[in-house]
């Protein structure tokens, strides 16, 4: 017969590598350890809460020799990924070692826990012995989950550090988007990102550049667009990362009284750059759903990325923040009728694109103690 543990009076969970619970401390699990047949295996593993940086945890198992538990060993690995990095440091530990607390007990830390990551975890019984080595129950079956994407409450930590350094706001009037020439051609390589006739651009999956746990990336769907300035002329710059044609919109036909802003990411690619995304969705439309509740929405008049002010003449005038390279996401299709077309006169500055770009995980400016 089979029984969620019963309280064991530990106030605390013993661990160092990670936290669980009430500030805890560790122990290694990786020395001492020996077989005992009398304790129970944990069975019936369930994961719930999961957030980006914690999940609860909690079994089932035979009463028998529950009394004799002090200690729970929890090995939690990273699934493995071909494509990953295999200089990079180890993500987790080999073993958690936490004092025997009722259940389910929360596993907290941001130091090997990332956000939308894989992980597979099992968990063993073990009794510390007199002599400080620990007799252990068997493993019991290996679960997985996938960690969860950034909240709002990750997100309000990135708009901080992003609002610190975005500096002051230089006017802009239009919106631009740059590609190679066959994106604005009929029947190219390029054709589901537009309508049939090329008459409209159409929004795509935004790619996995920027934080790993940005909950924009790989579901939110937009049009990228940029806004910077030259500080020196007030205009677009003449080189782009993108292609040497450039489609133009005016400002107000994007952002105007019906358009709600969005904070969406904060980042770098390992160079003094600095990127900010920035959401721009009509009211209640598919993105605006999508945006609510997941990002943080800005004031349109009056926040340190992206504004646009009603004049005392009825007019919108519109300025970006000088610090940072703004990357804005239209999430709704824009007819090419509403701008123009035209070839800009500098060069393609490959190192500057940000299409799939991981973030710098060193960065102190951009990141938070949240995951990678």
């Amino acid at each position: 017969m089979t029984a969620p543990l019963r309280n064991l009076n530990s106030p605390d969970v013993e661990m160092k590598t990670s936290q669980l619970d009430n500030c805890p401390e560790s122990e290694s699990a990786d020395s001492g350890i020996g077989d005992v047949d009398e304790l129970p295996v944990p069975q019936k593993i369930l994961i719930s809460n999961i957030t980006c940086d914690s999940f609860k945890i909690s079994w089932n198992m035979d009463r028998r020799g529950q009394d004799r538990i002090t200690h729970y060993f929890i090995d939690l690995n990273k699934k493995e990924d071909k494509s990953s990095n295999k200089f990079k440091h180890m993500d987790v530990p080999t073993k958690l070692v936490a004092k025997a607390v009722p259940l389910p007990m929360t596993v907290r830390g941001h130091w090997f826990l990332s956000p939308r990551t894989e992980y597979t975890v099992a968990v063993q019984t073990a009794t510390k012995q007199p002599d400080g080595e620990y007799a252990v129950s068997a493993w019991s079956e290996i679960i997985e989950f996938c960690t969860a994407d950034y909240s709002t409450i990750q997100l309000k930590q990135l708009l901080l550090k992003a609002e610190a350094i975005a500096g002051r706001m230089l006017p802009f009037t239009v919106f631009y988007r740059n590609q190679q020439r066959e994106y604005f051609q009929p029947n190219s390589q390029y054709y589901r990102s537009r309508d049939a006739q090329c008459c409209c651009m159409l929004p795509s999956v935004k790619d996995n550049s920027g934080s790993h746990g940005s909950p924009i990336s790989g579901k939110l769907e937009g049009i990228f667009f940029s806004c910077n300035t030259e500080f020196n002329t007030g205009r677009p710059p003449q080189d782009s990362p993108y292609g040497p044609y450039r489609f133009q919109i005016q400002a107000d036909l994007l952002l105007n009284q019906k358009t709600n802003i969005y904070f969406g990411d904060f980042y770098c690619m390992y160079t003094s750059y600095h990127y900010v995304i920035v959401v721009l969705a009509p009211n209640d439309s598919k993105g605006d759903i999508f945006c609510k509740g997941k990002l943080p929405a800005l004031d349109r008049s009056n926040n340190c990325f992206l504004s646009c002010t009603e004049e005392e003449d009825g007019s919108l005038s519109f300025r970006h923040a000088q610090d940072v390279i703004l990357e804005v996401i239209y999430t709704e299709p824009v007819e090419l009728s509403l701008g123009m077309v035209s070839q800009i006169s500098g060069h393609q500055l490959m190192s500057l694109s940000t299409l799939n770009a991981k973030k710098d995980p060193s960065c102190k400016i951009c990141n938070i103690s949240v995951g990678r």
